[in-house]
């Protein structure tokens, strides 16, 4: 079997490309790239999946030759190595995923209790009610906006979008951020009534709302400036790779659909956040792109909260997505999405 390192070199030869060729479509400097033909360093995640569409290596083949090479770079000198491979496959054989691209155990458990909880759900549709739609929605609102930083406290946000007031010592921005928000879920809505299909004019669509009155100049508009994300260890891709991996973000999009609905919107979220497309805006983008998923399949909103301990396992997850543990953003909303089926459900009996 041929190693990560002679993979990528030989599928790069194939193509007749150079390294900078490569490096350049995938925003980092040719000198990584050539760490990871030489062996001397392991891509991360998000880059394998570059680099399988970049050099036309199928996903599968590339993975596997990838987390091989991370277990012989992390326990290569392990005594016990064998052992351990063999006692793993045969714990892994009896706990794998049905969906491709997963991993095994607690994700499991939380994704077959969502859909059993959707299935109550779906029994309940008969007693669900505008009222009850809006409550949520205000909810999302109000969490979304306040993970970015807007003051506005739950009443407040209910009194400015659904009364129109205007709050004393409240920032012009933050109530226009409130009536946004509330106007890019019911154009959300919308697009799941239609089944409208995700794109990239979607997504622009969705920014473009969450900016009107902010910032006009940008709104919708893909970013023309390098930046960097607060608080992240990630640099987004420079500006003039944003088209190049949106396209691929759409495209990927298309060839995983089969993927459970709650990790596919995870996904899609996670990689739409890393691009960075947008000067600003870009983190309540990701968010309803995840929630228009998760409606499109007849899941609840996954409401992620404003508070500061909820806000921290937000970003640590993203941020440990990105490095040594690829699951653990999906586990996140995974898990969060568990949470708010319950409430759905709760409220609905109640109803």
């Amino acid at each position: 079997m041929k190693t990560l390192a002679e993979i990528l070199r030989t599928a790069r030869v194939s193509l007749n490309l150079k390294v900078r060729d490569v490096s350049e479509q995938m925003g980092i400097d040719a000198s990584l790239l050539s760490r990871f033909e030489s062996g001397k360093r392991l891509p991360s995640r998000q880059q394998i999946e570059q680099l399988s569409d970049i050099l036309h290596i199928e996903n599968k083949e590339l993975m596997v030759a990838w987390l091989s090479a991370r277990i012989l770079l992390e326990l290569g000198s392990e005594p016990y190595l064998y052992d351990a491979l063999k006692a793993t496959e045969e714990h892994a054989s009896q706990n794998l995923v049905s969906s491709p691209g997963l991993s095994y155990g607690n994700l499991t458990s939380i994704l077959k209790k969502i859909d059993g909880l959707k299935k109550e759900i779906d029994a309940l549709r008969a007693v669900d009610s505008y009222k009850v739609a809006q409550f949520l929605e205000l909810e999302y609102t109000y969490h979304s906006n306040k993970i970015e930083g807007n003051t506005l406290t739950l009443a407040e946000t209910e009194l400015v979008v659904s009364q129109g007031l205007t709050i004393s010592g409240k920032s012009m921005r933050e109530h226009l951020e409130a009536i946004n928000h509330t106007e890019a879920i019911a154009y959300m809505r919308d697009l799941v009534k239609e089944k409208k299909p995700v794109t990239e004019r979607l997504i622009q669509s969705l920014h473009a709302i969450v900016l009107r009155g902010i910032d006009r100049e940008n709104a919708g508009i893909y970013r023309k400036v390098q930046v960097r994300i607060g608080g992240s260890s990630h640099t987004p891709p420079d500006a003039w790779l944003v088209p190049v991996q949106m396209e691929e973000l759409i495209r990927w999009y298309n060839l995983n659909k089969q993927l459970h609905p709650v990790v596919l919107a995870a996904e899609m979220h996670q990689r739409l956040v890393s691009i960075h497309p947008f000067i600003d805006g870009n983190g309540r983008t990701s968010r309803l792109l995840m929630n228009l998923i998760l409606l499109q399949n007849g899941y609840p909103l996954a409401i992620i909260k404003g508070d500061t301990s909820e806000r921290l396992k937000y970003y640590e997850s993203l941020d440990s997505s990105r490095s040594e543990n690829e699951q653990a953003f999906i586990s996140f909303i995974a898990t969060t999405e568990l949470k708010c089926s319950e409430e759905y459900l709760r409220i609905l009996r109640g109803a």
